[in-house]
């Protein structure tokens, strides 16, 4: 069985209101693409990638006009994959939601949040994703309240075999200086947004410690816009958010998530060719790649055969040998999807 993560650029500026597809010469929310090439490339994509469940990071919106799941959808039958049943959980306002397509023929998948509601005063012991995590950022014993500005997608998952695990998708917060008007404002705001990242992710890792002691078997996967020495702030804190989902730093290996590529990193190889995502630095006139994306799995999933892959259409041979595919990839979004095969 196939499992997936994909940030797909702006897909919600390919649907109109209804759900349906702009397929048309009108240019995309991406630069220099159309919406009928983007939505094409990604079709190509989503069919070479024949996953049975896909986590999509930014799928389109959810709010009072539009709805994720019909649009998915829609987009589905288009395409015409497997992966043609969507489900979402709780919403946001950036019109950037979580959202899971998989092929209802292999698989059920149903929203189940787990975790106490909070108000506004939060609560330190990993509550819901929707509510108020309190944690101390900058350690004045004073703990500030931190909010998911796209809470992560948990999921209760089976296959038609009758097997049950859990499964986590993951858009956390970007660390970049946005709105930065001096050299000072893009240290203190990079600086801030690092430890919003952090307070995220160790809440994130009390869900996944809480599901390792209960043994559940457990996927948790998206972009993390983050991992081991991606900047120098890193330094400050010590260590990466992926390292601590993944509990790098815990003895017992039966608490710790597995993925091969923050392994490579963290062990000093790999570093210059492993990425996932490829942005243009305009100002500079090139291309920034980076590892931002992930698929963890808990120890006893690693049992079963994994195998990973970065989707990647320079690093990746077989990719690179399909010219449509090469140039789909690359104008289908500014990730490329990253999957594993397990034995489920």
């Amino acid at each position: 069985m196939r499992i997936a993560t994909y940030n797909v650029e702006w897909f919600n500026a390919l649907f109109d209101d209804q759900g349906q597809l702009l397929d048309d010469g009108e240019w995309s929310a991406r630069w220099n693409v159309t919406r009928r090439d983007q939505i094409a490339s990604l079709g190509i994509v989503f069919n070479a990638l024949d996953a049975d469940a896909v986590m999509v990071v930014e799928a389109p919106d959810q709010g009072s006009r539009r709805a994720t799941v019909p649009a998915l959808e829609q987009f589905a039958t288009f395409a015409g994959i497997r992966a043609r049943k969507a489900v979402i959980g709780f919403g946001n306002e950036t019109q950037q939601e979580i959202a899971l397509l998989y092929d209802p023929d292999k698989l059920t998948a149903r929203h189940d949040p787990i975790g106490m509601e909070t108000g506004k005063k939060g609560n330190s012991d990993a509550p819901r994703f929707d509510s108020v995590f309190r944690w101390d950022l900058d350690v004045d014993a004073a703990p500030e309240p931190i909010r998911w500005s796209k809470p992560p997608l948990e999921l209760a998952m089976e296959t038609k075999d009758g097997f049950a695990f859990r499964m986590i998708g993951v858009h956390a917060k970007s660390k970049a200086p946005h709105g930065a008007k001096s050299r000072e404002d893009e240290i203190r705001i990079s600086i801030q947004n690092r430890r919003k990242q952090l307070a995220q992710c160790i809440w994130l890792r009390q869900r996944v410690t809480g599901h390792l002691l209960g043994g559940d078997p457990l996927i948790v996967l998206g972009d993390f816009n983050d991992g081991p020495g991606l900047d120098e702030y890193e330094k400050l804190f010590g260590r990466s958010g992926v390292e601590i989902v993944l509990g790098t730093a815990l003895e017992d290996a039966g608490h710790r998530l597995f993925d091969p590529h923050a392994r490579m990193i963290l062990q000093g190889r790999a570093t210059a060719f492993l990425a996932s995502a490829r942005f243009y630095l305009s100002d500079q006139k090139r291309y920034l790649s980076a590892l931002l994306d992930y698929v963890m799995v808990s120890p006893d999933l690693r049992q079963r055969a994994p195998n990973w892959r970065i989707w990647h259409p320079f690093d990746d041979p077989d990719c690179y040998a399909m010219p449509e595919l090469r140039e789909a990839l690359l104008t289908a979004s500014d990730h490329f999807p990253v999957s594993v095969d397990l034995n489920l």
